[in-house]
């Protein structure tokens, strides 16, 4: 009797061992199932981040650089138990939060490259108005230089006529109009930014002549 008991005490005890190891193996295949899944999501996550770099960089003029893959590197291996110092586990979690970084470093690059390099937290009117603001008083500083060169006998009055009249504000929208296309466009703008052509005609055309008669009031308020 007391070798039956034995014998089942084995049998009981080999079964024990068997469900165990099939615990086991049921974790650790649930284990690398999670640790592929997680690869595999990394995997795509880097394969829009390198989309995404890629179209930055052709939109600031810079080409992508060809990533080759080390001499001599194999494929990883089926990842399998190993130390605690070498977990896999730990070592996808980390890959995670770099890849995590690295998103938000890109966001916030894109967002920087949505805005024009030319006065970034302005809005495209004011940002429009202050450029062909600024170039029409320019126009009127070059105004003012004809006027000395005419009164010195240096430009005739025809010409300084003709200057103040049509060149002048004309050259000023030009200039203005090619700032906001040039510098006033985002870096990943798909069209072209809004230049307010009218607006910008209309004070430089405006303000050089409004110049030049309060130029004339003065000289004579002067005398």
């Amino acid at each position: 009797m007391s070798t039956f008991d034995e014998y089942a005490a084995a049998v009981r005890q080999l079964s024990a061992q068997v469900r165990d190891g099939e615990r086991g193996a049921a974790a650790e295949a649930e284990r690398r199932r999670r640790l592929h899944a997680g690869v595999d999501q990394l995997g795509q996550r880097l394969m829009v981040q390198e989309q995404r770099l890629e179209q930055l960089g052709q939109a600031i003029g810079v080409p992508a650089p060809a990533v080759t893959a080390p001499a001599g590197a194999a494929p990883s291996a089926t990842p399998g138990p190993v130390d605690a110092a070498g977990d896999p586990a730990v070592a996808l979690e980390e890959t995670r939060r770099l890849v995590d970084e690295a998103e938000q470093h890109t966001r916030y690059v894109e967002a920087l490259a949505q805005r024009p390099e030319l006065l970034p937290t302005w809005s495209p009117a004011a940002r429009a108005v202050a450029v062909y603001i600024a170039c029409a008083a320019a126009g009127v500083l070059l105004m003012l230089v004809l006027v000395v060169a005419s009164g010195v006998g240096l430009v005739s009055g025809f010409t300084l006529g003709a200057w103040i009249c049509a060149g002048l504000p004309v050259l000023s929208f030009a200039a203005g109009w090619f700032i906001l296309g040039r510098w006033g466009r985002p870096a990943l703008a798909t069209v072209d930014p809004p230049r307010f052509v009218p607006l910008g005609f209309v004070i430089c055309v405006a303000l050089v002549p409004i110049a030049y008669c309060a130029s004339l009031l003065v000289v004579r308020a002067l005398r």
